[in-house]
């Protein structure tokens, strides 16, 4: 016991500040900067696309699809999340209160840090429904498929902020306080360079790392379609985004609603908390539609039909020989009956096996009807009374009577 208080001791009381932000590859016209923000971005991608592939498989879509999709997704995600940014935190581009002493050569940096998640679902869900129209599937069915993987790609992403120093709450003396390196730009003039910081990017990656369980689990039991579980996600996410984002210090747009003053980012999470959810619940309203599918109408893969291998069709008014062709085509011989049957039943005998969607297989050759009584069950006639007797071809070749076939 006492060993394990000793460790407890030791064990340190705060998360510290990354001594790494990246590394450099020479080239012959320099050196080319990997940042880390950028690499954690970049992993938190490629596991959200993972588990998204993993989810779109199951759906039975196109093969190759995912990544006809990812491509216009992704793209269209950075610059969206991009512009978000500049426009919520505009002073270092524009200059506070758009005086114009800002750096606009900042705005396309993305490497320094910025990417505003609201603009990067906006605009990447713009990209997806290019990429969806063009594969021939639902926009709304890759939604449900990805949510759990954007939101895994989220938390991942986040860890880029601790790389950069950015982003973290108010001051705290919890134990899992934040370091921040005094020399870094950002950290808070005035204060003791011994302060710690709530870790936002831990709460939030946390937070998302739970949803995506959450998530995954109501999926498995409830089979959420039509973007639900992508709504439900939003719902999720907002909810925990507006205290995490009310703990941050960082400068950002500030908008005073309904008397009251605080970040464009929580003002936003409220907004598509609400929205969201009014969403979820008229689709939850209105019912599964079916059938329940992946496709576009009229994209829908060719399916093999039962027609192909269906014998051709008899015509009762046709002669002998053209019955026996008929017949060889078949390679079956036709029950003859003399009834016809009001709701679609017919005897036990192999005329079972020319008709679609029955239980007998195709081709089936039929036993020779012994007696009239075997025949007479499950046959009835137009006008409700018992069929008469059916009899078999005695030889192979030999077709029914004309118009006896019903």
């Amino acid at each position: 016991m006492q060993s394990l208080l000793h460790v407890a001791a030791m064990a340190p009381m705060s998360i510290p500040s990354p001594s790494w932000s990246g590394f450099d590859i020479p080239l012959p016209w320099g050196t080319l900067r990997i940042h880390a923000y950028a690499l954690c971005i970049l992993l938190g991608i490629i596991v959200g696309l993972w588990l998204t592939a993993v989810r779109w498989k199951r759906r039975g879509t196109p093969e190759g699809s995912l990544w006809d999709i990812a491509i216009w997704a992704i793209p269209f995600g950075i610059v969206g999340g991009r512009l978000y940014h500049v426009i919520s935190s505009p002073d270092a581009y524009f200059g506070p209160g758009f005086n114009g002493t800002g750096d606009l050569s900042l705005i396309p940096q993305i490497w320094r840090g910025g990417l505003g998640i609201w603009g990067a679902v906006v605009l990447g869900v713009v990209g997806a429904w290019l990429g969806c129209r063009r594969s021939g599937v639902k926009l709304t069915a890759f939604l449900d498929a990805a949510a759990p993987g954007l939101l895994l790609a989220q938390a991942i992403g986040r860890w880029g902020n601790w790389f950069n120093q950015e982003l973290f709450g108010g001051p705290t003396t919890l134990p899992w306080g934040l370091q921040i390196d005094p020399n870094s730009p950002n950290f808070p003039a005035g204060m003791p360079s011994d302060t710690l910081f709530h870790p936002t990017f831990l709460y939030e990656s946390l937070w998302n790392i739970i949803g995506v369980v959450v998530l995954i689990v109501l999926d498995r039991r409830f089979h959420f379609r039509r973007g639900r579980l992508f709504w439900l996600y939003a719902i999720y996410y907002t909810l925990g985004r507006v205290w995490i984002e009310a703990l941050r210090i960082d400068d950002a747009e500030q908008i005073n609603l309904f008397g009251i003053t605080t970040r464009l980012n929580v003002w936003t999470s409220i907004f598509v908390f609400v929205a969201a959810l009014i969403i979820f619940i008229a689709l939850s309203l209105r019912g599964r539609p079916e059938p329940d599918t992946a496709y576009l109408p009229g994209r829908e893969p060719a399916a093999v039909t039962a027609e192909t291998d269906e014998p051709a069709a008899v015509d009762p008014s046709a002669g002998d020989d053209e019955t026996a062709a008929a017949d060889e085509t078949n390679s079956t011989i036709v029950t003859d009956t003399k009834g016809q049957d009001t709701d679609g039943s017919v005897s036990d005998t192999g005329a079972r096996g020319n008709l679609r969607n029955n239980q007998s297989d195709l081709g089936h050759t039929a036993e020779p009807t012994e007696t009239a009584e075997e025949s007479h069950a499950g046959v009835t006639s137009d006008s409700g009374s018992a069929s008469t007797e059916t009899s078999a071809s005695s030889a192979p070749g030999s077709g029914p009577e004309a118009g006896s076939t019903k």
